[in-house]
């Protein structure tokens, strides 16, 4: 593809330090110099900004990226070094690993050790910046939450200006481009600004009003990528270590520099930090004389689909392998074990691929809560069910606990996603034909995973749940599925259950039996009476399942229907 035609945003920032001992310190940050963002044929844009906060006194330095666009991105970010050092009374200026101040094509790439993205390697001379100055990579906090940040005004995809914040300075504009004093934590929940307040203008719309959000939470530490490499490994089953190899994070190759966001970036999110602080170490406050420091940050955000990395031909068997696994199996959510605050997920873009459907995990006031996604109802509503069983609850319980794990394990921002639904289900009743002798009754096929005459009971066949408004009388609430539901998300437009018994099971406890909201009455037998389960994936109404049985590995699986 002609570079031309490619949708590449390319930025470059400069973070320069100047000192001079025994005087004053002059800290100032030139941001992107160019942002070549462009439309393609297709109407809907591929945009995203690089932030870039920072306050001279803190020296606090956040760097992260943001998609304003419509379309998912990949980014990666690649930084280099320059400094240089006059001593008092001479007249030269002694470089510390070579390159030219005002070619920054010249300056010395960051690569770190590969197991230790911390520590700079000797390739090149990256190795000689040690002693002076110490990079900070990622954003941990202890008892924090993510950072606030405020979206760009600027979505213009010509415009070369960046979110330049406090003491940070545009590579063209010369001075700020976005509010902010470029402290930590300057920006909190809920704060709206519309630009040209206080008689200021920013680049970009002069009409518009934002609200801050939150960047992504990070996964981990950003990693090299031979940690990245080792995520894998022998003592896990596949799809557990390849999960945990996509999510979101930093991944830098230290063959290149190149420091590639491991996910998908959806529209309406920011990154992590992959820069939280560039400090100066005492051996660069201990010359004799002036230094001059500075960071080149370069960047390119492609399209997932249609766009390639500049030489991305030329990358070994591990990237390669790495931006295969982000355009064929991310989504822009955090992994599967990853517990991640609800706000981070996107749920339109969750995979239900057959056979693997899409695992996540969501942080609660209690314990994380896992979830299966089973269905992209439209409209903005999803289809989810808790991963594990409610146990020792009878099918007599079952509302009232579910109801408990709403309110008590789920966080009021979670809650405030559920969709309403019945508060009370008209479900039919009917038994298993396989059970007492009685005749008729439900007929399960020879593979235990369908109903094969569901039709022949009206009632229990239209007990399929859906939205229902509140102005009907529908409340948010959690509910156990039918065994309409089970057949429908197991052969339906959606296979929510793949078609597959071990979709059907949950993951805890194992083995796991966990009731449905359908009865099964046995009139000639009362004492056989019982409901309609998943055991071990299958469809059973048997009498070891009485209505008011507790055990270890029976209970309520709740299922939510949220709204996005």
């Amino acid at each position: 593809m002609n570079e031309d035609k490619k949708h590449r945003l390319r930025n470059i920032a400069l973070l320069v330090l100047v000192g001079l001992i025994g005087g004053t310190f002059a800290f100032a940050a030139f941001n992107q110099q160019a942002i070549n963002d462009r439309l393609r044929e297709n109407p809907a844009p591929v945009g995203a900004r690089v932030h870039d906060y920072f306050n001279r006194q803190t020296e606090n330095k956040d760097v992260f990226v943001e998609n304003y666009g419509q379309e998912p991105i990949m980014a990666r970010i690649r930084l280099s070094e320059f400094m240089e050092y006059q001593k008092r009374g001479q007249t030269g200026w002694i470089q510390v690993a070579g390159g030219d101040r005002h070619d920054s094509s010249t300056w010395t790439i960051y690569r770190p050790e590969e197991g230790d993205i911390n520590s700079r390697s000797a390739v090149d001379g990256s190795s000689n910046f040690t002693q002076y100055s110490t990079l900070t990579f990622g954003w941990e906090r202890d008892n924090q939450e993510e950072p606030w940040y405020l979206p760009t005004f600027n979505h213009d995809s010509i415009d070369l200006t960046t979110a330049a914040a406090g003491d940070a300075q545009d590579y063209l504009e010369r001075g700020a481009t976005h509010p902010g004093d470029g402290k930590d934590n300057f920006w909190q929940a809920n704060v709206s600004y519309t630009n040209g307040q206080n008689d200021i203008v920013w680049p970009g719309s002069t009409e518009g009003t934002r609200t801050t959000s939150q960047n992504l939470r990070q996964e981990r530490n950003p990693i090299t990528l031979q940690e990245w490499r080792a995520l894998r490994t022998e003592a896990e089953n596949d799809e557990v270590g390849r999960n945990k190899q996509i999510g979101n994070f930093w991944v830098m190759d230290p063959e290149t520099g190149w420091a590639y966001w491991a996910n998908r970036l959806n529209p309406g999110q920011a990154t992590s930090y992959l820069i939280d602080e560039a400090r100066m170490e005492d051996a660069a406050r201990a010359i004799q004389g002036s230094y001059y420091y500075a960071i080149h940050v370069d960047s390119e955000l492609i399209n997932v689909s249609a766009e390639r990395f500049s030489h991305e031909d030329q990358a070994s068997e591990a990237l390669e392998e790495l931006l295969d696994r982000i355009r064929v199996g991310a989504d822009g959510n955090a992994s599967p074990q990853f517990p991640a605050p609800v706000r981070d997920f996107t749920f339109s873009t969750m995979r239900d691929t057959a056979g693997s459907n899409r695992i996540f995990t969501v942080d609660s006031p209690g314990e994380p809560q896992e979830f299966r996604y089973l269905e992209n109802m439209e409209g903005g509503y999803h289809w989810i069910i808790s991963n594990s069983v409610l146990t020792y609850t009878s099918w007599y319980e079952q509302e009232d606990r579910m109801d408990a794990w709403f309110d008590e394990e789920l966080s009021l921002e979670f809650r405030a996603l559920v969709a309403p639904v019945a508060e009370s289900f008209s479900t039919g009743d009917v038994h298993d034909s396989r059970v007492g002798g009685t005749t008729g009754g439900l007929q399960i096929s020879g593979t235990l995973l369908s109903i094969t005459n569901l039709s022949a009971y009206p009632e229990v066949a239209a007990d399929r749940t859906r939205v229902v408004s509140e102005a009907e009388g529908g409340i948010p609430s959690a509910f156990a599925l039918s065994v309409a539901d089970v057949q429908y998300l197991t052969f339906g437009t959606s296979s929510g259950f793949a078609n597959n018994l071990s979709d059907r099971m949950a993951a805890s406890p194992w083995p796991n039996i966990w009731w449905l909201r359908t009865p099964a009455t046995y009139p000639l037998f009362p004492q056989l009476n019982s409901a309609w389960t998943i055991a071990a994936g299958t469809f059973t109404a048997a009498s070891g399942f009485q209505r008011s049985h507790t055990i270890s590995n029976l209970g309520a699986r709740p299922a939510l229907i949220i709204h996005q």
